[in-house]
């Protein structure tokens, strides 16, 4: 059994304490928070030990799971890192490039498994086409939420875009090409609604949506392919595959006809089964499995890195495209 602390006890952060505690593979040792009344309180619930410091809780642990405020993941992480032991460290991974990269290479040929909290991975929608042959050349990509104050103090890309980043860039093994976005700040300091067209290497593109101002809450992803095409429904749990063969396959017989311009073809509506899950508790979990059997890690730290990259790659578009319109229209004013 894996000993384990968690630093932050925030919003996600009591939600991954409740979690903890429905693991096997773990026991909760105790919790710290800067708020050492809120730390005393759910220590008291949880009848585990509330730490005074970073540091004891470090010592006291075999895991430290991070849930703490984004600016503070990469000091956090460096002293978990210096002290030998396992962490689990939410999304963003940190909150520069310069940090996740540092912190990569720290880890890097230490025997220290580290897992980034992208927790869509674990989503039953995305599960459920882990065994399709994909080769995506097209992707939509939607995450539309109702405004909430909390997580206004970054951009939509980093607060809410990332999830779709991580899964694309999962889908997509290929290196970025090119990148362009625009976005709107509407009610904060940076950009409420955002939209990227990405390019990839391959010749796939990936066109991408994030608002946190929006009228309903949605989170869907499409795939294209020469072959098949794709609906995931995150918010839903829902998957919908639709494959088209120039042969009714053995033992469907669910298959319509379509007569094409070369020739006929069978179009197959498949709904995997997206088994229902807690995916936090999933995630959690998996990350302990990998430290137990020394697998590497479902989200590893190269992956956070790698979101995060295109994340500020999307942020920098916009901030191009804002100077331009800004520069276009103070030239007009001239006239």
């Amino acid at each position: 059994m894996l000993k384990i602390g968690v630093l932050g006890l925030g919003h996600l952060g009591k939600i991954h304490v409740k979690c903890i505690q429905m693991i096997d593979q773990y026991e909760l040792v105790g919790l710290f928070d800067v708020d050492q009344k809120l730390t005393s309180k759910i220590a008291t619930e949880q009848n585990v030990q509330a730490f005074e410091s970073v540091e004891a809780l470090i010592e006291a642990v075999d895991v430290v799971d991070i849930v703490t405020p984004t600016i503070t993941h990469f000091e956090l992480a460096k002293k978990v890192v210096a002290a030998g032991k396992h962490f689990f460290i939410e999304k963003p991974i940190t909150h520069t490039l310069q940090e996740a990269q540092e912190l990569c290479a720290l880890v890097q040929n230490q025997p220290i498994k580290a897992q980034v909290g992208h927790v869509e991975r674990f989503n039953p929608a995305l599960l459920a086409i882990e065994d399709k042959n994909l080769n995506p050349m097209f992707v939509e990509a939607h995450r539309l939420a109702l405004f909430n104050p909390r997580g206004t103090d970054v951009s939509v890309v980093l607060d809410l875009m990332i999830h779709d980043l991580d899964i694309i860039l999962k889908l997509i093994p290929h290196e970025v090409h090119s990148v362009q976005a625009s976005g709107v700040a509407i009610v904060s300091s940076s950009a409420d609604i955002a939209n990227a067209r990405i390019e990839f290497k391959n010749g796939a593109i990936v066109n991408i949506t994030a608002s946190r101002i929006s009228m309903k809450n949605m989170r869907k992803l499409r795939v294209f392919q020469s072959d098949a095409y794709l609906s995931l429904d995150f918010l839903n749990k829902q998957t919908e595959v639709v494959r088209i063969h120039e042969q009714i396959p053995t033992g469907k017989d669910n298959c319509m006809e379509l007569d094409t311009s070369i020739g006929k073809r069978y179009i197959e509506l498949d709904m995997p089964e997206a088994k229902p899950n807690n995916a936090i508790k999933m995630e959690l979990e998996s990350f302990a499995n990998s430290i137990l059997s020394n697998q590497p890690t479902k989200v590893a730290l190269e992956d956070g890195l790698k979101a995060l990259q295109l994340a500020y790659w999307i942020m920098q578009e916009i901030e191009h495209h804002q100077n331009r319109i800004t520069t276009n229209q103070n030239q007009h004013k001239l006239f």
